[in-house]
């Protein structure tokens, strides 16, 4: 594996890029791009590439503002506004959010303030969720808090057989129904006996085919998914229960251990990502973008 010391990264505009992976399953880091300058079209269909073939990208030391940050998101298509009801919305880009703990007059400056977080897929309780969210590193505490994602991909395509046969043609109900205080470190199978009056779910296929790469990936996560549609519901938890701890698996991961300046772009159809807790009495900072989608089919 080359080592950043050794890579030689082409003149900005070259159609190849320096990367060396980030594990053995997914992600991969991109060595030599100023992703604060304006890319050509060469450049960034490189990256593109690099990022749909790896599910998790990683620029490490870049130096974004909030308009470059937006600026490079667009490039990967149109962007989305918040959907859920959570603070730390941007009044400059209604597409960026603050995921933060800090306090500013007593009031939390952004999101998704505390705590761990379990496997998820972004916005997977709406009819057309992201295809990709964009995290940027700006406070980071001393250790923890690292983002870990897992490649969907490969854990459809090593599931077992009986399992694939059981959810063939079916779709699982995704929810969101949390706030800052609550939820995040339980699972929707255990929280929702049923979808509470007013709630954000959707029903989506088990596994999805990607748009762009034409792979399959299970898009069923444990923070969201909380029955499989028209299956009895101990069943359904027998079941997801099985898939959850297949798709977690180790071999599957790759941890992010954040340093300010990082940029990670994941793929929202082929990835799913938690997070470790943090230590509450520091700061942490991150501004996040998401890129609209498409319905999973």
């Amino acid at each position: 594996m080359p080592t950043e010391e050794i890579a030689q990264p082409p003149p900005l505009g070259a159609p190849g890029l320096v990367t060396r992976p980030l594990a053995s399953e997914i992600g991969v880091e991109i060595l030599g791009v100023d992703l604060s300058r304006p890319l050509d079209d060469a450049t960034f269909r490189a990256i593109e590439s690099a990022w749909l073939d790896n599910c998790v990208l990683l620029a490490r030391g870049q130096n974004l503002d909030e308009d470059a940050q937006v600026a490079f998101a667009a490039r990967f298509g149109p962007l989305g506004q918040n959907v859920n009801k959570h603070n730390g919305g941007s009044k400059r880009h209604p597409a960026t959010m603050l995921i933060s703990n800090i306090r500013e007059n007593g009031q939390l400056i952004g999101a998704l303030p505390d705590g761990e977080m379990l496997f998820h897929s972004d916005q997977c309780y709406v009819e057309t969720p992201c295809s990709a969210g964009m995290l940027y590193g700006i406070e980071i505490p001393s250790h923890g808090g690292e983002t870990i994602f897992a490649n969907m991909y490969r854990a459809w395509e090593t599931l077992p057989g009986d399992l694939k046969r059981a959810v063939v043609g079916r779709k699982a109900v995704n929810i969101f129904e949390y706030s800052d205080a609550e939820g995040y470190g339980a699972s929707a199978m255990d929280l929702f006996p049923a979808p509470p009056p007013g709630s954000k779910h959707y029903a989506h296929p088990i596994a999805r085919a990607h748009p762009a790469t034409g792979r399959k990936a299970l898009y069923v996560n444990r923070g969201m998914t909380m029955c499989v549609e028209g299956m009895a519901r101990a069943e359904s938890d027998a079941l997801l229960t099985r898939i959850f701890d297949h798709q977690e698996q180790a071999r599957f991961q790759y941890a992010h251990a954040w340093r300010p300046g990082d940029l990670l772009v994941w793929d929202n159809r082929s990835a799913l990502h938690a997070r470790n807790d943090f230590p509450a009495n520091e700061r942490r900072m991150l501004r996040r973008v998401t890129v609209l989608g498409q319905r999973p089919c």
